[in-house]
């Protein structure tokens, strides 16, 4: 206990502790621009009346595995709708994202296969990555000469290369395009993460690989997660047959969890009905992310390209970043705040999310916000 109490310690002093934030019944009166509900659909009334009627169907939780009496028919139909939607031969549905990342990267790796990860992939990448038994090699951040200097010199027979579509910190696109080419010309797997690219990129908001022309491609496997654009809970792989059947047969991730409440089942199935049925709630949502990041640079700040709904103030000092925080949540806004380990040292910032039903008025609060934080960080306005 007193290795725990110094290490708490430690991180008290570098600004690098944190705590729960229950959320009150009706919010807490914060604009939300910390949450990943883009396209704002968590609280939909069809969405939530979805998930409603089939607790009552079929009761709060999936009950066993999806191997044993954890599948359900919303199950299916959510795998053949999402398959539908991104173009995907196949889909199979976990509990998680989180999962999702765990199942592929482990099914698709072992001792025989090199894996070749971004160095900013997200966590659920990293911890697959470290779970696949691969040798691993880290490649700097969308470096897709380094991909091909890893891939020409492995000694491994096979190769799998990860990365996410939409990066979770800084917004910014993997150059899909490229690193297929790579892996098309080495003979390796190429994984893609639609976290943050799901309903937000490409037509109908189908995703990075479907805007980049690899969807039908049988060497491209994708996660992606019902958590975010989706408003609900869950996480799938979409790629060929084989790839789908592996995980339900070698899957531990799949195998060993129970499956997903068919609320969540039925409410990521709703939404996707809504988002393909309503093309102009991923153009919204883009154009406030461009908003709001005209705002922070035209207050001084330094922040990122949004290609999607996500964008990044750098901060830097853990402790600026924090009182940064502090100012937007005076003003009205709810603001991540991302911090080492999350974060590379020296990179804290305030990670910001747009939705499409963020209104005019909220962007214009945020704006102000911005002025406020550089006002205090003694940073110049750019008007």
């Amino acid at each position: 206990m007193q290795r725990l109490r110094d290490a708490y310690s430690v991180r008290t002093v570098s600004g690098l502790t944190r705590r729960l934030r229950p959320r009150p019944v009706g919010g807490d009166g914060l604009v939300d621009l910390a949450g990943n509900d883009y396209l704002g659909l968590s609280r939909d009334e069809r969405v939530v009346s979805a998930a409603a009627a089939a607790a009552l169907t079929w009761g709060a939780g999936a009950t066993g595995s999806r191997l044993v009496t954890g599948t359900t028919v919303l199950h299916a139909d959510l795998e053949a709708a999402l398959a539908r939607f991104a173009g995907a031969p196949d889909a199979l549905v976990f509990s998680s994202g989180y999962l999702a990342n765990l199942g592929a990267v482990t099914v698709l790796g072992g001792p025989d296969v090199l894996v070749v990860s971004d160095a900013v992939n997200h966590a659920s990448i990293v911890d697959a990555c470290r779970l696949s038994r691969s040798r691993v090699s880290i490649t700097p951040h969308r470096d897709v000469g380094a991909v091909e200097r890893a891939l020409a010199g492995r000694a491994e027979e096979h190769a799998v290369v990860v990365t996410d579509a939409l990066f979770s910190v800084d917004g910014d696109l993997a150059p899909l395009p490229d690193l297929h080419a790579v892996c098309r010309n080495y003979g390796a797997l190429l994984v893609v993460d639609e976290a943050h690219a799901l309903g937000v990129v490409g037509d109908r908001g189908r995703g990075a690989v479907y805007a980049a022309g690899l969807a039908a491609e049988p060497d491209v496997v994708r996660t992606v997660t019902l958590s975010k654009s989706l408003g609900s809970q869950g996480g799938a792989v979409l790629g060929a047959s084989e790839v789908i059947q592996e995980l339900i047969d070698r899957g531990r991730p799949f195998i060993f969890d129970t499956g997903l409440a068919p609320a969540s089942a039925a409410a990521a199935l709703t939404a996707l009905r809504i988002l393909a049925s309503t093309p102009e709630l991923v153009a919204t949502v883009r154009a406030r992310a461009s908003e709001l990041a005209w705002a922070a640079r035209s207050a001084g700040l330094t922040v990122t390209r949004p290609d999607g709904a996500v964008l990044s103030v750098t901060i830097g000092d853990p402790h600026a970043a924090l009182h940064a925080q502090a100012i937007c949540a005076e003003f009205g806004l709810k603001v991540g705040c991302f911090r080492p380990p999350s974060v590379p040292e020296g990179r804290a910032c305030l990670r910001l999310t747009a939705r499409a039903d963020l209104s005019d008025a909220e962007v214009a609060l945020a704006a102000r916000a911005f002025t406020m934080v550089a006002r205090s960080l003694r940073i110049p306005s750019r008007h």
